[in-house]
């Protein structure tokens, strides 16, 4: 058969607890959206899941098990997304130490779209976890139509997620645009992409 659909039950349950657990993205998106709005929010969301898809298709393809057999690759994309994550990080410190200076935007024009895209892009977590995730449900389907829409599945519930994520911290940001707020808020963020730069590398 084309497509085992007996196992989308067991596919949807994995998918909801991988993609309710925060991570890089999540993090990028409510800081974004807090600060700059739900157009940003909706551009850096956009250039996160283009990444993704154009690294699930690389997998798809079997592209992603040449890259897995060579790990000098998977090395480079990672210290290049840990230096990545660490500019981030370093940009959001220096912003807190500017004080009665405005801070240098981030996210403006095509930014947060390009900060969404090159913190996915560079991370080679996604083919890892597609190469070992998505073949799990492949039943007895036909594996490149079986694959195709269990990462359509994926993608399109982590996009609205994380949509949910954006609209939520838009319709608040009003309220929590206070100096106190965005400053925790900016630690928070800071932290995590040092942290997560840091356990790339390790």
């Amino acid at each position: 058969m084309l497509f085992d659909f007996g196992q989308v039950p067991a596919f949807l349950i994995a998918c909801a607890v991988v993609i309710v657990t925060p991570g890089v993205d999540a993090f990028l998106l409510l800081r974004t959206s807090l600060r700059s709005g739900v157009r940003s929010g909706l551009l850096a969301l956009a250039g996160i899941h283009t990444a993704a898809a154009v690294q699930v298709a690389l997998v798809i393809s079997g592209l992603g098990v040449v890259l897995a057999r060579y790990p000098a690759v998977l090395v480079a994309l990672r210290w290049i997304g840990a230096g990545y994550l660490l500019y981030l990080a370093v940009s959001i410190a220096r912003g807190l130490l500017k004080r009665g200076v405005r801070e240098p935007e981030e996210v403006v024009g095509d930014r947060p779209f390009r900060q969404g895209f090159l913190t996915n892009i560079t991370n080679p977590k996604m083919i890892l976890f597609a190469l070992a995730f998505l073949p799990q449900f492949i039943g007895s389907g036909e594996p490149e139509a079986q694959l195709t829409m269990l990462a359509a599945v994926f993608l399109g519930l982590a996009a609205v997620w994380e949509l949910m994520i954006v609209l939520a911290a838009s319709s608040v940001a009003g309220r929590l645009r206070r100096p106190g707020v965005t400053k925790a808020l900016d630690v928070v963020c800071a932290t995590v992409f040092f942290t997560m730069s840091v356990g790339l590398v390790v």
